[in-house]
């Protein structure tokens, strides 16, 4: 597949092999843009700017339903090709091709309300006489970095709430699993004008610093490490910064929960595409009471999970998106286990595949629960009361999102008030997220808020009009 720049398909001398991380076959090829490259598609972006302001909202809105309608008629197309490139399991792929298809749907709809309001101009000394209103309008060039885990999905979450607020986009989607968000790109430049959409392929710092210290760039929205974001943020200067940099999300499970639904969320937590989703459940924090029956159930779960070819239906757990990743979560698991934690089921590594694994007996300061550990593995964390457990969720400088098990409307409460993180679910994981709702953490997890009509927001201006009736 191919570049777009200023509504063409650009090709490339030198090119990058996308391989499935299942088998290693080569997928596909992507060209590895150069500094004329990256130079091209912003400056395209850049005159494109008059060509969006022409469209309505109402155009923009029935333009973003048409990618909606293109992307659910290819949607076996575009599942097959996510599992390809990111070794997702087909299921899961099918799911987000959904999700991407609504994330279209809600963006063509928020775009019809990007609404300003009345000020009362004589509630102020001298403003008598004095009209004043509010118009949100356009900033200018998004950029958007993007992820290999959600290929599409944060692709159209980043590019598709750009567009429906007016603005002409640069997308950058990971090298590792570029093909979907490139088809998106593809599917988004035969409706809307040319150079509104680009997409370029390329490594990470010889693109990015180029998209991130351009002029001509007014927003630049990321999702990825914390390392990478930090840099980000420190070079980006005047512009505008949305960051979305991971989590490490508890599972809290009080003495009163109800301990087979806790084990329910905590497998769907821990396990959801092996582990490599900012928002998975990568700490376990469980009363000591519960302890037991939780993880004896957690290991019968855990042994019914299939591993396999993630083409087949029947797959919930797939190779991670590279053999180093895989290499890195076995050495926490090894650590943790030489530190004194209990292996309960699972820790080993074949290639790229992690067995799904269960560690009892962890303590917070091991490297598998107080780093991020992107992979199959559900470790527990013993407490003993409400505080002992609050510290430990919180002593981290992550703060994405939390579940919390509990019958007692209380403990709900009080955990939802004193746990640090962008978002706190009462009995359910935190690998839940709807499209529309504000997504985003604190801390190392980031800064901003994703969900389209938040993203939108981020994205325009207010703009006041004074008119003077005298």
């Amino acid at each position: 597949m191919d570049m777009i720049m200023d509504g063409e398909q650009v090709g490339g001398g030198n090119r990058f092999s996308v391989r499935n991380p299942f088998n290693g076959e080569e997928v596909d090829t992507v060209p590895l843009a150069g500094r004329d490259d990256v130079l091209r598609a912003l400056e395209a972006a850049h005159r494109a700017k008059g060509s969006m302001s022409d469209l309505s909202a109402r155009r923009i809105s029935e333009s973003l339903h048409d990618v909606a309608d293109e992307l659910r008629a290819e949607r076996d197309a575009l599942a097959r090709l996510i599992t390809l490139e990111s070794g997702k399991p087909i299921r899961f792929s099918r799911d987000e091709v959904k999700r991407s298809v609504e994330t279209a749907r809600l963006c063509a709809e928020e775009a019809r309300r990007l609404y300003g309001e009345s000020i009362p101009m004589d509630a102020g000394i001298g403003g008598k006489g004095l009209i004043g209103f509010t118009v949100r309008i356009p900033l200018g060039v998004v950029a958007a970095i993007t992820p290999f885990n959600y290929p599409l999905n944060l692709a159209i979450h980043k590019v598709g709430p750009a567009l429906a607020a007016g603005n002409t986009t640069v997308l950058k989607p990971s090298l590792e699993a570029p093909l979907s968000a490139l088809r998106l790109c593809e599917i988004l430049n035969e409706h809307f004008p040319p150079g509104a959409v680009n997409a370029v392929t390329g490594r990470g710092r010889e693109v990015g610093d180029l998209i991130i210290d351009s002029p001509l760039v007014d927003k630049i929205t990321f999702t990825g490490s914390v390392e990478v974001g930090r840099y980000i943020s420190s070079r980006a200067s005047m512009k505008k910064v949305t960051l979305e940099l991971g989590g490490n999300d508890p599972l809290i499970v009080m003495d009163d929960a109800d301990i087979d639904s806790a084990v329910e969320g905590a497998v769907r937590g821990s396990y959801l595409y092996s582990g490599q989703v900012c928002i998975a459940v990568k700490r376990m924090i469980v009363h000591k009471d519960v302890a037991d029956e939780f993880a004896d159930k957690l290991v019968e779960k855990t042994r019914r999970l299939r591993s396999g070819d993630p083409l087949d239906a029947e797959t919930d757990i797939g190779p991670l998106i590279n053999e180093e990743a895989a290499i890195e979560v076995e050495r926490r698991i090894e650590d943790a286990v030489d530190d004194g934690a209990e292996l309960l089921h699972g820790g080993s590594r074949r290639g790229n595949f992690v067995e799904p694994t269960v560690l009892d007996y962890v303590r917070p300061e091991m490297d598998v629960v107080a780093e991020e550990t992107f992979g199959p593995v559900s470790p527990i964390i013993r407490f003993a009361d409400a505080d002992e457990a609050l510290r430990i969720a919180n002593g981290t400088c992550y703060a994405l999102q939390a579940g919390v098990f509990t019958e007692n409307i209380g403990t709900a409460l009080r955990m939802a008030s004193e746990i640090d993180a962008g978002t706190v679910l009462v009995n359910k994981q935190s690998t839940f997220r709807v499209d529309h709702m504000p997504f985003g953490g604190f801390k190392c997890s980031g800064m901003g808020k994703e969900g389209v009509k938040y993203a939108i927001e981020d994205m325009t201006r207010t703009k006041l009009v004074v008119l003077n009736s005298r």
